[in-house]
């Protein structure tokens, strides 16, 4: 036995008994130890401890924007820590780079959206945005204006109330303590949305809640118009309009914010993921200004919600290095290119291909379906999308699939600094995939 054979068992064995793995099948974690244990990363790379690398499909968890090893980001995070590592925000006190990651997010969300409460990932943000529209309706004189109107397929996070508005009932079935006020309905229907609110009354709706583009639930990207009627519809019946772009924003689908790709603003914008590019934990609500100026004129007293980490100095530092190198580097320009590369790509791919189904993607996100038979579309009578990623993986490359109902898909986010030579590697070795596993069917 080697060094690195005994070393790879030590650690694999120490993460069953200690490490329980944040949506991980315990038992398989249990019986197979770890999938990878990742060491380092350096652009759309990472590699294991036994030396194999991998390109990073998924940018990890859709977020590593700018790529892995940015040693300027290790160097805000070094210099900020040997200054300043952590301030309180609350009872007003403030620190420099809050003030100036706020400002410019500002400076960089679209319309009206100017004060932000920092927060220290997507969930957090989800939770904070439902707790801060409750509150501006009930300074406002509306009270009953409490209902959230989220959508079927949608992620919205996991702790104790985005796991209430998540649409995805696989992450109800885990606990019995869901948050009540949390209304579903049917993905891209305008109609749907006007009915559920004249059904539970306007006067009881506080926001609806959508992604732009769905991530978790299989990476489902709106119709064009859907967004602008939705956009009128909460404006004719005096409901929020909360926009989850911790997926989709800072460059994700080719602009900067998902909302620019059909001209709308957002009552309340929620940040993370890109926001640091995953070097370390934040998140942000973004208001804007009409419910800004409210929360200044009408609520008394301290305003109870924050979190210890609201503002971290060093993570807001890393983040400002980090959307500087988002603007000066034009990767949002590269994700529009490099996507419809990609894309092209995957069409040509599922051409030579006879269970590749639907293609779709939106800048550097997108999604294929796996089917037993294109012309009909008809699944295959077990998922595929499983055992295709799992041979992607042997092959050195990191993708993510979606089984939820009747789901066989895969799904993709690169880093944005990919280039057109590696995302032909990235098509080679799915192509490998799946005709492998199409060979078995």
């Amino acid at each position: 036995m080697t060094i690195q054979t005994a070393l790879t068992g030590q650690l694999s064995e120490l993460d069953k008994k200690h490490f329980i793995h944040p949506t991980s099948s315990i038992k398989e974690q249990q019986e197979n130890g770890p999938a990878v244990i990742f060491k380092e990363g350096s652009g759309v790379y990472v590699t294991d401890i036994n030396g194999k690398t991998y390109i990073e499909g998924m940018a990890s968890l859709w977020n590593v924007n700018v790529g892995y090893g940015r040693k300027e980001l290790a160097e805000a995070a070094k210099e900020q820590l040997e200054r300043l590592p952590f301030a309180s925000s609350f009872a007003t006190f403030s620190n420099e780079p809050a003030i100036r990651l706020a400002a410019k997010l500002a400076e960089m969300t679209p319309g009206d959206l100017n004060a932000v409460f920092f927060t220290s990932g997507g969930s957090e943000s989800n939770d904070t945005s439902y707790k801060l529209v409750r509150h501006y309706w009930k300074i406002k004189g509306q009270p009953n204006k409490t209902k959230i109107i989220a959508r079927k397929r949608a992620y919205h996070g996991v702790a104790g109330a985005s796991t209430s508005a998540t649409g995805i009932e696989d992450f109800h079935h885990m606990t019995t303590s869901l948050a009540g006020g949390f209304i579903h309905t049917e993905d891209f229907s305008p109609e749907a949305l006007r009915k559920t609110i004249e059904r539970e009354g306007a006067d009881t709706v506080a926001a609806f809640l959508a992604e732009p583009v769905q991530g978790a639930g299989g990476v489902n990207i709106p119709p064009d118009g859907y967004f602008q009627e939705i956009r009128k519809i909460c404006d004719e019946y005096n409901v929020l309009l909360i926009a989850d772009e911790v997926i989709t924003g800072f460059g994700r689908t080719g602009k900067m914010f998902a909302c620019e790709h059909w001209g709308i603003v957002p009552d309340v914008m929620l940040l993370a993921k890109g926001i640091s590019s995953g070097y370390i934990p934040l998140g942000a609500v973004i208001v804007r200004d009409h419910i800004h100026q409210d929360l200044i004129k009408l609520s008394e007293g301290t305003l109870l919600h924050g979190f210890t980490y609201s503002g971290h100095p060093t993570a807001c530092a890393v983040s400002l290095k980090n959307l500087e190198i988002l603007e000066r580097e034009n990767l949002v320009q590269n994700s529009k290119e490099m996507g419809a590369f990609l894309y092209k790509k995957l069409k040509a791919l599922q051409a030579e291909t006879s269970i590749v189904g639907e293609v779709r993607a939106l800048g550097l996100i997108g999604a294929v379906e796996i089917v037993k038979d294109q012309n009909t579309n008809e699944r295959a009578s077990q998922k595929l999308s499983p055992q295709i990623i799992a041979e992607a993986r042997k092959r050195g490359l990191i993708l993510r699939n979606v089984v939820f109902g009747d789901s066989d898909t895969i799904v993709f986010s690169p880093p944005l600094i990919i280039n057109e030579q590696e995302i032909n590697e990235f098509v080679r070795i799915l192509k490998e995939a799946i005709l492998k596993i199409q060979q078995t069917i």
